[in-house]
């Protein structure tokens, strides 16, 4: 068998879900590549600093530059020294909101003279449906034996340590000698079971996944808005419906949902039943018009006029809770609205940097009109009811209070 430098080669290797995979293989004592061209974040991997936010991401680093396992790279002959090779490259969706398959094929072609014959390519992000076999026809056509699997991540985003240990791993590949390599690779990793499938299943699972949680986002959001336009106190209709009541306990709380995943994966679904998936448009529709929603709600509410000379403040910038992460975050639309219908917008995040965000302080101090935007656990010092001047909408009901 081929002698190799490393097990395995991570392309993205530096980033949110090629990072905290690289990390749990290392620390099973697998030699790990990390292969980015982010040079910045991997002089701090390098240094033992965690790019980003991630739950244990930190100590696991330290751990794992002991056991000397984690290598960096911004050169893609790792490539070409590692068995194994997996790609965080999946399909993004263009200005229309369409699959976009030009930056995996891109990816194929940047790097396919370092790719070499007996290796096992994993796709690890998510993929349109039918391009596992898109990439194993390319490189067959090539007269390259790499044999390609998709084993989707499934991780919530600064969890993924703890979450790639104890969730299921989907393994699909097009021949079982390469699903039983893969599985006993993604063994190493997890506690719980390896789920087999075919490579068009296995893609089409990811994306069903990623649609029902922004469909369900989406009616929560929508009952939301039915109830505070009725002038009802949605918080208390949504205890009724859970409190005690196992049917509807799975019942998510309205809030905006954001991230790199979730209206892209939607939106690919649509895509791949010629724009019949009635359910993910209106989705999209609802849960991307709910920033716009909350400055309609407040024009209606203290009238246009005088929002017009009124200073919002908007708490948390991530797209979710509790991370660093700003991608494809509505509190920036949000933002761009209340810009439009406001006298001034002040922004405010616990783990984001901006030199245009105010400091937490003044923010409440000057703020007429106070949004909690994403409930960072940092805001739960809070007190709306210190603040009588001002008007505090909280669409999670963080504090815990009507209205």
């Amino acid at each position: 068998m081929k002698e190799y430098q490393y097990d395995l080669c991570i392309i993205g290797g530096a980033g949110h879900i090629g990072l905290p995979l690289g990390l749990a293989f290392a620390n099973q004592g697998l030699k790990v590549a990390l292969f980015d061209i982010n040079r910045e974040s991997l002089a701090k991997i390098e240094a033992g600093q965690f790019p980003f936010f991630e739950e244990g991401g930190s100590e696991l680093l330290r751990e794992v530059r002991l056991k000397n396992t984690l290598f960096t790279s911004s050169f893609p002959e790792a490539i070409s020294q590692s068995a194994v090779v997996i790609t965080i490259v999946g399909t993004p969706i263009d200005e229309r909101l369409n699959p976009d398959m030009k930056s995996i094929l891109q990816s194929c072609k940047d790097y396919f003279d370092y790719f070499k014959d007996g290796q096992i390519l994993i796709l690890r992000s998510t993929v349109y449906p039918g391009t596992t076999q898109l990439v194993q026809n390319y490189f067959r056509e090539k007269n390259k034996d790499i044999r390609v699997a998709f084993c989707p991540e499934r991780i919530a985003q600064g969890k993924s340590l703890i979450e790639l240990k104890n969730l299921p791993q989907i393994v699909s590949a097009f021949d079982d000698d390469i699903i039983n390599k893969v599985s006993e690779l993604f063994r190493k990793v997890t506690d719980k079971s390896i789920i087999v499938l075919p490579p068009r299943e296995a893609e089409m699972t990811k994306l069903f996944c990623n649609a029902w949680r922004y469909i369900s986002f989406a009616a929560v959001n929508q009952f939301f808005m039915i109830a505070q336009d009725n002038g009802m106190d949605f918080h208390n209709i949504y205890r009724a419906i859970t409190e005690d009541y196992p049917r509807n306990l799975g019942l998510p709380t309205p809030g905006f949902a954001a991230g790199p995943c979730l209206l892209k994966d939607t939106m690919q679904l649509f895509s791949f039943f010629n724009n019949n998936f009635i359910l993910g448009h209106d989705a999209m529709l609802i849960n991307e018009g709910l920033p716009n929603y909350l400055i309609q709600h407040l024009k209606k509410h203290i009238g246009e006029g005088e929002l017009k000379n009124k200073t919002v403040g908007i708490l948390g910038m991530a797209f979710k809770a509790n991370i660093d992460d700003k991608r494809e975050s509505l509190s920036y639309k949000l933002k761009k609205y209340a810009q439009f219908e406001c006298k001034e917008v002040l922004c405010h995040d616990v783990y984001i940097y901006n030199p245009s965000f105010v400091p937490l302080d003044e923010l409440l101090q000057k703020s007429d009109i106070i949004i909690l935007a994403t409930p960072h656990k940092e805001y739960k010092k809070i007190i709306p009811a210190e603040y009588q001047d001002k008007i505090f909408i909280d669409i999670w009901n963080f504090f815990e209070k009507k209205l």
